[in-house]
């Protein structure tokens, strides 16, 4: 049951984050739908095509496909006054797709019996892999290479789940609301990770 409603939410939130991206930059219908699509099953694709899943199988998901195109399409019909209102809500969306493929990402590799270091693998990639595919196509920063707190909160997730702390439902919506909440915390706290410049260093020399 929890792997089904996650898979609608972080098909749902990604869908419409990819196609937000789109308007935003101005891209057509056709790229408003491909970066929507992309964006929500992006990740899946990838995490599948490094732990030996056929890619093929995300042909599939027949109903996701569909959801993801009804969100792509009740998007691109909002109002302007709504749609303005993105900025405020954008990163909350992007949160809540994170969450919810980073738990469904680790339950897959679960499911096929892999260590814990691909089951993180696996959380990281579903979690942020559509996005990251996003930001390229969309010729943004993708926000897992920032010194933003993001990746970190799949990492976590995995170990959650691969450890065998997270295996009900109950425990697994928990896992979702935290991650999510955290996430939504470190971008209004401007939560940083360590990191280095030598921009400095070469303008100094």
């Amino acid at each position: 049951m929890a792997w089904d409603v996650l898979s609608i939410i972080g098909t749902i939130a990604f869908a419409v984050s990819g196609a937000i991206v789109a308007m935003e930059e101005e891209y057509d219908l056709f790229g408003v739908y491909l970066l929507g699509i992309v964006t929500a099953f992006g990740g899946g694709a990838i995490r599948n095509l490094l732990i030996g899943v056929p890619v093929s199988a995300l042909w599939e998901q027949e109903m996701m496909f569909q959801i993801a195109l009804f969100a792509i399409t009740a998007v691109f019909l909002f109002p302007n006054n709504l749609l303005k209102h993105w900025h405020r809500w954008g990163n909350f969306f992007d949160a809540i797709g994170l969450s919810a493929f980073a738990i469904q990402g680790a339950l897959f590799a679960v499911n096929l019996g892999l260590p814990i270091s691909a089951i993180v693998v696996a959380a990281v990639l579903t979690g942020s892999g559509g996005g990251i595919v996003r930001d390229v196509l969309a010729k943004r920063k993708p926000l897992v290479l920032r010194n933003e707190v993001y990746a970190v909160w799949a990492v976590i997730t995995g170990l959650v789940i691969g450890f065998g702390i997270a295996k009900d439902d109950i425990s697994l919506y928990v896992v979702f609301v935290l991650t999510t909440t955290l996430r939504v915390v470190s971008y209004l706290y401007k939560w940083r990770l360590p990191f280095r410049s030598i921009q400095g260093t070469e303008k100094a020399v």
